[in-house]
């Protein structure tokens, strides 16, 4: 029987039971993947509750009804701006800000001059008090991952991020591994710099027979430079962890993949590209959207091909 294990992306999200309901949904919606008709089991790695206090209340038919539930809750405090960070940790910030056009000082309301704007920013259809607001999350998230910040959620629980979050992961694709297979880890956003970071560089992560990645930020320079050792980009694909394909969708006009969307070229096996890139067009202006990767075609095509089930 195969086996999937999701690891959802940044930001707050719903319980863990709601968002798996969520995502199996938006695989399943207008004639999709039904993993339950199909006699596949799955499992969410869920690490939300190690960087937020309670499970956004926000419902919609894919994961996020609006920005808002993809964002986190608004009262939650994402801005690093005023943290005490040491000098290695505000260089890196201070590169990647520079590359996704963001001022940590800036107004939320304002916007900037067009030729103030990168092209590839700029050309994302969302307000750009919302693409403030994404950066904010983005950074915070995906900062304290990589340089295994402690965080408090709740009083009386402190957790360092990426040793927590690697456990939660390793133990889940470690259940799936128990399964007859084929196993397969489908990563949304962070999911992805999570769960490369462990097949890559967590001995104990057992290996996987395929691997997808969506609305991925891999390709940013700061984030491969966190992934070291272990990463290269001759050498960067997890050829011992995953037997089989890595396919990698991305959409142009995602805020988070956006920037540098295929990642062929930065993690190839011994010199020569073995990961798919593969473009999709997701609908509206909320092109970040998990539900969205999930019902599109060719994400379905790829998995249904993976899964050797009957084409969607």
């Amino acid at each position: 029987m195969a086996h999937i294990t999701f690891i959802h992306g940044i930001g707050n999200k719903p319980s863990i039971d709601e968002l798996q309901r969520v995502w199996e949904r938006a695989l399943a919606d207008a004639d999709g993947v039904d993993l339950g008709a199909e006699g596949i089991t799955a499992e969410m790695v869920y690490w939300a509750d190690v960087m937020y206090e309670s499970p956004s209340v926000a419902a919609g038919s894919h994961e996020s009804a609006d920005t808002a539930m993809e964002l986190g809750e608004p009262e939650v405090d994402v801005d690093l701006a005023e943290a005490a960070l040491a000098a290695d940790e505000e260089a890196w910030l201070a590169g990647l800000r520079g590359k996704l056009n963001f001022d940590a000082d800036g107004d939320d309301e304002y916007a900037p001059p067009m030729e103030d704007i990168g092209a590839e920013f700029e050309r994302i259809p969302l307000p750009w008090a919302i693409k403030r607001r994404l950066m904010k999350v983005f950074l915070r998230d995906v900062h304290h991952y990589l340089f295994n910040t402690d965080s408090t959620p709740r009083p009386g629980e402190t957790y360092p991020c990426q040793d927590e979050i690697r456990r939660r992961f390793v133990e889940a694709v470690q259940r799936g591994a128990e399964q007859d297979g084929p196993h397969i880890v489908i990563a949304h956003s962070m999911g992805t710099v999570i769960s490369y970071d462990c097949l890559k560089r967590v001995p104990e992560c057992p290996a996987v027979d395929a691997y997808m990645t969506i609305g991925s930020p891999l390709g940013l320079d700061e984030i491969q430079d966190k992934l070291q050792p272990g990463w290269t980009r001759d050498d960067g694909f997890p050829h011992d962890k995953v037997r089989g394909d890595w396919v990698n969708i991305y959409d142009h006009l995602d805020p988070v993949a956006g920037l540098d969307p295929a990642i062929a070229n930065d993690y190839r096996k011994g010199g020569v590209n073995m990961v798919r890139d593969v473009q999709q067009t997701n609908p509206g202006a909320w092109r970040h959207d998990a539900g969205k990767y999930l019902g599109g075609p060719q994400f379905r095509g790829h998995l249904a091909r993976i899964l050797e089930i009957e084409s969607v």
